[in-house]
């Protein structure tokens, strides 16, 4: 699971341009799947026959990381950006992002002084962020407008603890990869859905779930691990097992589902703990929407500095969200 993840996390995939990461998941799923078909939106859809007469269940997880997009550059070379999902300026001062020409561009910004060097520099809105790619001047700048970029990867190894800069959501699709590759003989039809565009909104899982048209969708998921110091009332940490989600700002998780998934997790021992988040959502909430409406829950996978370079997961909650999937497809859905 550690190379499969690290292998994920170093492919380029901002939204809006996952064609890499699909193709990386599509010859590591291949060996596990009776089908296997990309939808016009960019969906990778992988399916997974069961015995026939279970239920067909979605499990859903994105392969887009947050981004930027170049929107302007001046006559020195500097480039202006816009973000292209949830992106923090607090995280971006010396930090660095690739584009898919290999360009490299160092962030930096000026206040209304000139620089952040200042013992309490106020934070700056985006019109004062650019980008360093190197160039000196508009002509020789090897970026131009409309070019995507995503934060520089980075991969650590921490022993139970790994760090990388698109845990969100590239250990979610480690998750199903794991899921896919353990499952033998389900009961049910399981698609391996592999999402495009959740970071601006799930529209990749609202045409997924259309075509898909499943009994039962599951979004699988980072949340906030609330275990820092002076993190907020979230009863989520690492090393705590796989949050079953109960709600976040987008949905609440259909109550069959949410159950159905405790109980998977009590009948194999599964370490799991209960999700209220506060805010943001998942591809669960676009999924429960399609057609005349789909039960759909979430799984989720603890993570600390979410939408930052260094998001944080615990390998005892990674393996716990497999085996919870594993437990919960394998055998007979009933609520």
């Amino acid at each position: 699971m550690k190379d499969l993840i690290e292998k994920l996390v170093k492919v380029f995939g901002p939204t809006g341009q996952e064609g890499e990461v699909a193709d990386l998941i599509r010859k590591e799923i291949a060996p596990f799947v009776d089908d296997i078909r990309k939808d016009a939106l960019g969906n990778l859809i992988a399916l997974k026959r069961g015995k026939g007469g279970g239920k067909k269940v979605m499990l859903a997880a994105h392969m887009d990381e947050i981004g930027l997009v170049v929107s302007h550059i001046d006559e020195k070379g500097f480039a202006r950006v816009r973000p292209v999902g949830y992106v923090l300026t607090v995280t971006l001062a010396g930090n660095r992002v690739r584009f898919a020409n290999g360009a490299v561009g160092v962030f930096w910004a000026e206040d209304e002084s000139g620089d952040l060097w200042k013992p309490t520099p106020k934070l700056p809105d985006w019109n004062k962020w650019f980008l360093d790619v190197g160039a000196t001047s508009k002509e020789d700048s090897p970026v131009k407008v409309g070019d995507l970029a995503a934060f520089y990867p980075v991969f650590h190894d921490l022993g139970k603890r790994l760090v990388a800069q698109s845990m969100d959501d590239r250990v979610g699709c480690a998750v199903l990869l794991d899921v896919a590759r353990r499952l033998k003989d389900p009961d049910n039809d399981v698609y391996f859905v592999f999402t495009v565009q959740e970071e601006i909104g799930p529209k990749g899982a609202m045409v997924a779930a259309y075509s898909v048209a499943p009994d039962v969708g599951i979004a699988v998921d980072v949340t906030i691990s609330a275990d820092t110091p002076k993190a907020p009332p979230v009863a989520v940490a690492l090393g705590k097992g796989t949050a079953i989600k109960v709600l976040d700002s987008g949905m609440i998780a259909h109550l069959g589902v949410r159950q159905a998934l405790v109980d998977a997790a009590e009948r194999a021992s599964i370490p799991h703990q209960m999700e209220v988040l506060p805010g943001g959502t998942t591809d669960a909430s676009a999924i429960q929407l399609a057609r005349e409406g789909i039960p759909a829950g979430a799984v989720s996978i603890p993570s600390r500095y979410v939408h930052s370079k260094t998001e944080m997961v615990d390998m005892q909650d990674v393996t716990a969200s497999a085996d919870l999937l594993v437990e919960f497809v394998s055998k007979p859905i009933d609520w």
